[in-house]
């Protein structure tokens, strides 16, 4: 299986977690769309990080590197997240759903070129001496 295919099931798996628990907040809880998907991102990151770092890249690299990067990458992921979610429900007034569409077809692409060539492309010799 292709690192791109991997990549797509692990995102898959975390949108899945990330859509699943925004829309939970969000009907079930009331929650305000744009601390809901704060919530909800924050959790689909931890299963992002695990898939990715074990399987999508298999890395041999040190989390003592990696993981700054991958946290570099996943708030700037956030951040855009926020801001679509923002501007599409709060500035827009339009539903919670079309920003959460927004989010899952722009932040995955984004953040999957910043995984590989920054986050888990780590290159030198500071990534390759194991945990």
């Amino acid at each position: 299986m292709t690192g791109l295919l991997r990549f797509g099931v692990s995102g898959a798996i975390a949108t899945a977690t990330h859509a699943t628990l925004f829309t939970a907040a969000v009907e079930l809880f009331s929650i305000a769309p744009v601390i809901a998907t704060t919530l909800s991102f924050c959790a689909a990151l931890v299963v992002s990080y695990g898939l990715n770092f074990h399987w999508t890249f298999a890395s041999s690299g040190m989390h003592r590197v990696i993981l700054p990067r991958y946290a570099v990458v996943a708030l700037t992921g956030l951040a855009l997240n926020v801001m679509i979610t923002y501007v599409v429900v709060n500035i827009g007034g339009h539903w919670y759903g079309y920003a959460l569409l927004a989010v899952i077809t722009i932040v995955p692409l984004m953040t999957f070129l910043l995984s590989k060539y920054w986050a888990f492309g780590v290159s030198g010799r500071e990534d390759t001496q194991g945990e």
